[in-house]
């Protein structure tokens, strides 16, 4: 862990502040969550039909934001401990951030997947970090631009990381 916050803390010492991107039609807490289709760091798409039967944390993040180099690591060591439980936490840099080829000592030091794009109607709330959670029938449970700590993610995650998928979310 000591090795990421470093690996975190020396890349984002020199990023530039930039605006964040705001979202057209963000999806809202309560609805079924609408798709979307990430590509990761090493090129491969995830879309959220594949997600099926777990609990999903998209996190928006941008290299110059205070708030997320506190958050990053929670998030990262959170999902270590819970992926077995169900847990898929994904990491988006926003376009501001630095270019791909100076985070790749980042996501080489992370365990969650990061994302170099997302398509669908997820993007920041007006600020970074924004955090969705869909829980694993696909309903979005959580939507803010707001950093995480330990009791928050215990509060929102460890309930619906008990819940049962409805058979319509596995796809039985």
């Amino acid at each position: 862990m000591n090795g990421f916050r470093w690996v975190l803390a020396a890349m984002l010492a020199v990023t530039p502040a930039a605006s964040p991107v705001f979202a057209k039609s963000a999806p809202q807490v309560g609805e079924m969550a609408p798709d979307f289709d990430l590509t990761l760091i090493d090129g491969s798409h995830v879309r959220l039909a594949d997600l099926r039967g777990q609990v999903v944390v998209l996190n928006f993040w941008a290299t110059w934001c205070g708030p997320c180099r506190a958050e990053l690591p929670l998030l990262d060591q959170y999902y270590r401990i819970q992926a077995p439980h169900g847990l898929k936490v994904f990491a988006i840099a926003t376009e501001d951030s630095l270019p791909l080829y100076k985070l790749k000592p980042l996501f080489a030091a992370m365990r969650m997947p990061s994302a170099r794009r997302i398509k669908g109607p997820y993007a920041t709330l007006g600020a970074v970090p924004t955090n969705y959670i869909i829980d694993c029938s696909g309903r979005v449970r959580y939507a803010k631009a707001a950093a995480f700590g330990l009791s928050d993610l215990n509060q929102l995650l460890v309930p619906l990381l008990k819940e049962t998928p409805s058979p319509a979310a596995t796809g039985s």
